[in-house]
């Protein structure tokens, strides 16, 4: 039995399930939305836990929000709470509402991670919660997690430095109890040593194509990030109009997934579709201890494979979250990530009186002069409650509470989804 224990959140289809099942963690319950996704993880995980000898974890389908779904404090104290939150809130391609957009969990994730009281968290998310747009929401993420007791640290990392032949920027905060903190080291990058036709020529050759060498000699590079969609934007294609762009430049057509690889009639310069089976592969799951079963139609389960934490990226973080509970190597190794800290959103919640532009420059010293101080005031103001007057003809302002969504009634997020609640379905 493993002494590691986990419970994810917003799981998908179960990359990151994966990579921290090799990392050495055992699920007690995973939580997905999805029903195809959610019957994907269940076959998997059954598979690999009864293959593993270990007891099969839950699977709770529904709203991850909902505590008729399933209740935080019933898995009090497992050592790892994980998930990758919804990503639109923070997406460069959508409107970065953050706080304000009825999808954003990561706050209230942060308030369930202080209800189970885990030992590590490990919360991933899209590279635009990276950007200064969302300076202060980060801050305030850091230090609620300090009030729990836990010391977080983010970290923007690629799947082409841990082994999978694609780009997919992710931004991970890893937080762990201050006693299993200075054990903690980011994961040594081991960069892929594939592209996209060494990753794929024998799955592009497999009904005979004749075209495959030379295809896989002009796939000499790894993929643009793989992107999933959304059921509301239609059907699975490759991404937006730059992706393709780069698609094309490889021999890859982007418009659509294939059924199948082209046959042995197909011309030799033929520009080919990839298959969810090639796309799984670029996402990491490639070799017998990657094997992962995906159910449903082609477009459900591209889905599944396109919007996935890669595994190996999972399990690389895992084995370094599992060294830092385990206590193993020297205490005070800790290698710091970037700082995204937002020193405005410092000042101002250190006032209880209200501050102008002039006041927040001379507290940080001219630091940061007045444009770009204004425009970090004008980004807290799209997550935080700001109140604004004048004081001695300029405006001052003094910040209030967070808005985002961490399980209060009255937030947008609680009246959009009361209607439409799933119930729990566990197996």
């Amino acid at each position: 039995m493993s002494d590691l224990t986990a419970v994810e959140i917003c799981a998908g289809a179960g990359g990151q399930s994966l990579g921290l099942h090799l990392a050495g963690f055992r699920h007690r319950l995973a939580v997905e939305l999805d029903d195809s996704a959610a019957t994907t993880l269940r076959n998997n995980l059954t598979r690999v836990a009864t293959e593993s000898k270990q007891p099969t974890p839950l699977v709770a389908v529904g709203d991850v929000a909902d505590d008729e779904v399933w209740r935080p404090e019933d898995y009090r104290g497992v050592s790892l709470f994980a998930g990758g939150v919804p990503c639109p809130p923070f997406s460069i391609a959508g409107k970065q509402l953050g706080a304000s957009d009825e999808r954003d969990l990561f706050a209230w994730a942060v308030e369930a991670a202080g209800r189970i009281e885990p030992q590590a968290v490990m919360l991933e998310n899209v590279r635009g919660l990276s950007m200064p747009r969302f300076a202060g929401y980060r801050q305030a993420v850091i230090d609620r997690f300090a009030e729990l007791g836990y010391s977080a640290d983010w970290q923007l990392l690629e799947a082409k430095d841990y082994g999978v032949p694609q780009l997919r920027p992710r931004f991970v905060l890893i937080a762990l109890k201050e006693e299993f903190a200075p054990y903690f080291c980011w994961p040594e990058l081991k960069p892929t040593t594939d592209t996209v036709g060494t990753a794929l020529y024998d799955l592009m050759a497999a009904r005979g194509w004749r075209g495959a060498e030379k295809w896989a000699e002009r796939a000499n590079d790894i993929a643009p990030t793989i992107v999933g969609g959304s059921k509301k934007h239609g059907g699975a294609d490759l991404g937006p109009t730059r992706a393709k762009r780069a698609w094309a430049a490889m021999g890859v057509d982007g418009l659509g997934i294939a059924d199948e690889a082209p046959g042995s009639k197909m011309p030799v310069d033929f520009m080919p579709k990839l298959t969810t089976e090639m796309v799984a592969r670029l996402q990491g799951w490639a070799g017998a201890e990657y094997e992962w079963h995906f159910h449903g139609l082609k477009t459900s389960r591209y889905r599944q494979v396109g919007n996935a934490f890669p595994p190996p990226v999972a399990r690389a973080i895992g084995g370094s979250i599992a060294a830092a509970l385990r206590k193993e190597g020297e205490s005070g190794a800790r290698q710091k990530g970037t700082a995204f800290h937002d020193e405005v959103y410092r000042v101002l919640r250190e006032r209880a009186d209200f501050v102008t532009v002039a006041d927040i420059k001379r507290a940080l010293a001219g630091a940061f002069d007045t444009d770009q101080i204004q425009r970090r005031v004008d980004f807290l103001i799209r997550d935080f409650e700001v109140e604004v007057k004048a004081v001695r003809g300029h405006l001052a302002y003094r910040l209030g509470e967070w808005r985002a969504f961490r399980g209060q009634d009255s937030h947008v997020r609680h009246l959009a989804f009361a209607e439409r609640r799933h119930r729990v379905r566990i197996s």
